[in-house]
Parts: structure tokens; sequence; C-alpha cells
């Protein structure tokens, strides 16, 4: 059974050069890249379609 989406999105915005910064509201966490681009990220990311938002946001081409 799938525990969830955020591993593998954490997993692909390192690959991509992001880095964890801080915690944001309730269960959220921002990453931010050396471009300045910045994600809020859920901890509890159950939705496919938000983690392949997230990912094509970060600019991977990866699809969960």
């Amino acid at each position: 059974m799938v525990q969830g989406y955020y591993g593998a999105v954490a997993k692909e915005l390192r690959r991509l050069g992001f880095r964890y910064i801080s915690n944001a509201k309730g269960s959220h966490e921002k990453w931010v890249n050396d471009a300045g681009v910045t994600l809020i990220v859920p901890r509890n990311l159950m939705v496919r379609l938000t983690a392949n938002g997230i990912l094509k946001d970060a600019g991977s081409e990866l699809h969960l």
C-alpha cells in the first residue's frame, strides 16, 4: 500500500537542486533552489495529482 508521495517528491526535489529551508504552516515545508524558486510541500502528501503538480512546478519531467 502506498504510504504517500512525500518521499518520492523530496528525493526528486533534492536531485533537481532544491533544499529544505524551513517549516511552513501546519505540516508543510519550504524548499528552495539556487535560482530562488520556492516550493511549499505538504508532509502528508497523499494525492498523486498534487505530487505531480509540485514536480511540474519544480521543472521535473518525472510523473508519479
